[in-house]
């Protein structure tokens, strides 16, 4: 359940910045949500083979879909990813917005 409201929430942020460079919002939305499910994968199957090495018996007793501390650090840890994600495509828009020439050709014949 908590894992939907992060995809909610990583969806949105996703789109607002999209929206706020000119760019396709469901497709930044589909970014973020592959991202956050895409480490919470990959964090879950790196826990289990940790487990699996240092103690091969857990493995039959353990249930990930509840409220586990293994879940909170993997809900944490993604929305870092998420988060940071996010970070570096504003500074790449931020920086794509800055060479266009169109912005140069709109300067041109402004006095200072």
């Amino acid at each position: 359940m908590v894992s939907i409201f992060i995809i909610i929430g990583a969806y949105r942020y996703y789109a607002g910045l999209a929206e706020r460079f000119g760019k396709t919002k469901w497709h930044f939305g589909l970014l973020a949500i592959g991202i956050y499910l895409g480490f919470q994968i990959l964090f879950l199957f790196c826990y289990a083979i940790y487990e699996g090495l240092t103690n091969p018996g857990s493995l039959n007793d353990n249930n990930y879909s509840g409220f586990t501390l293994v879940n909170l650090i993997s809900w944490l840890f993604a929305i870092g990813v998420v988060y940071a994600f996010h970070t570096y495509l504003e500074k790449k828009f931020t920086k794509e917005m800055i060479r266009k020439p169109s912005l140069e050709i709109e300067e041109i014949g402004n006095k200072e």
